[in-house]
């Protein structure tokens, strides 16, 4: 499936991203329960999970970690905004 491009992104404190797709889809994408384990534990620090940027179609932090961008996108919801 084509997806619409992910264009801007906010780490919010609740270890939730507030993405936008396109022009103006915002969604709301809830990374708390990938937070376990060596790799993706380090997203348990704030202030490294705030270092969220965009890279290309997905969001990405500084040692590599990252999140398949149909999973972004498919497990996102509108709710709370």
């Amino acid at each position: 499936m084509n997806y619409p491009r992910l264009t801007n992104i906010k780490a919010q404190d609740d270890y939730t991203l507030v993405l936008t797709f396109g022009v103006s889809e915002n969604r709301i994408f809830d990374v708390s329960p990938y937070i376990k384990g060596e790799w993706y534990g380090m997203l348990a620090d704030l202030a490294y999970f705030k270092a969220a940027r965009l890279v290309g179609r997905t969001v990405e932090w500084p040692d590599g970690q990252d999140l398949a961008p149909h999973e972004l996108y498919e497990n996102s919801n509108t709710g709370g905004l």
